[in-house]
Formats: structure tokens, sequence, C-alpha cells
């Protein structure tokens, strides 16, 4: 039997005992102050990187749309032009060659003028950057040239430009009005097709 100060004594005991329990602020203070820092600094980092970037493609962007404000600020006043160069240039086309060249006094005078005129013209197109577009004998693009009519020709590859009806322009990488043409067709590049068809054909027979 136990005693009275046996009790007391198994109890005074157990008031001594704790249990063993995570202390938080150990574990709290178990972090690298330095070790902070530098991730601290590197999202810093990483923040002012990001924002130069960001600030270099507004930059960027920014310097774009100047540059093209200015090229094809024009780009609606030179496409009217061009309606008044085409006009001086069917006013040449419709004088005869030979009347060109025999012409005399003020006749000679009104063509002069208008060959002036039409020369002044495309200059200052030019000078603003307004070019005519490359299309007799190219490849036919249909982002630069738009198909009249189709001329057969088996000398030239199928596509090919072979004839410009109203010459095109373009300002920069803008096309102000496509190039009117005739395409080959029949040429030389659709003549090797069918030979590749029909040798596939004789080998699907034959397999």
């Amino acid at each position: 039997m136990h005693t009275e100060e046996d009790r007391m004594s198994d109890e005074n005991a157990a008031q001594g005992e704790t249990p063993e329990t995570e202390n938080p602020e150990t574990e709290a203070a178990e972090v690298d102050p330095v070790e902070a820092l530098m991730a601290e600094n590197a999202e810093l980092k990483d923040r002012v990187l990001r924002s130069h970037a960001e600030m270099e493609n507004l930059r960027k962007r920014t310097e774009r749309d100047v540059a093209d404000t200015r090229s094809y600020a024009i780009a609606g006043f030179a496409r009217d032009m061009l309606t008044a160069t085409d006009a001086l240039s069917r006013a040449l086309m419709v004088i005869p060659a030979e009347t060109r060249e025999t012409a005399d006094g003020a006749l000679k005078s009104l063509i002069d003028g208008i060959e002036l005129a039409d020369r002044e013209m495309q200059r200052l197109l030019a000078k603003h950057g307004v070019k005519p577009i490359e299309a007799a004998g190219q490849k036919f693009d249909p982002h630069k040239h738009q198909a009249m009519f189709e001329v057969p020709n088996a000398e030239v590859p199928e596509g090919t430009v072979v004839q410009v009806v109203q010459e095109g322009f373009a300002i920069g990488d803008r096309v102000l009005r496509p190039a009117m043409v005739g395409v080959a067709k029949g040429g030389a590049a659709a003549q090797p097709a069918p030979e590749a068809n029909g040798d596939a054909e004789g080998i699907d027979k034959s397999a």
C-alpha cells in the first residue's frame, strides 16, 4: 500500500515532467537572415528586369508606330494622286507615236507639257516612298497583282505575268494599288505534274 508520503512524491514527480513539444520560436530562429536577404534581393532583381523588358518593348512599339505613321500618313493622298497620273499616262497613250515625233508648234508644246507633268508627279510620288510594283515577267503574287485574264503561253512557266494592264504602286510594304495583269496559262511549270502523277499511278497498279 502506498502511504501518503509516496502519493505526494509521485504527484511532485508528475508535475516536474513536461511533454516534449516543438517550439515554433526555435524553428523561426533557424531561418538564415542572409539567405532571406538573398532571396528578397533575387526577387527584386527579377522584378526590375521584367520592368525593364516591358519598358523596352513599349519603346520599340512606340518607335514602330511613329515610323508607320510617318510612312503611311500620305497613303490616302498618294492613292488619289495615282488617279491623276493615270489620266496623264492615258493622255499620252492616245497620241500616236508618229504624231508625237512629228508634232510642232502648239501641239508639240502640249505633248511636252503633259510628259513633263507626268514625270514630275512620278518623281514626287517616289520622293515620298511611293514606288511602282514589279509585275512583267514576275511570278503572279495575289498580294501585289490582280489577275484580269489568262494568256495561253507555253513558252513561260504557268503563273508568270506576261502583260500589265495597269501599273500597281506600293508605299513601303503596303500596297496602294495592285497591278492589273494578264497571267500565262499552260506553261512549262504545268508539264511535270501529269508525268509525276502518271508514274505514281503506274507504281500503284503494279503494287
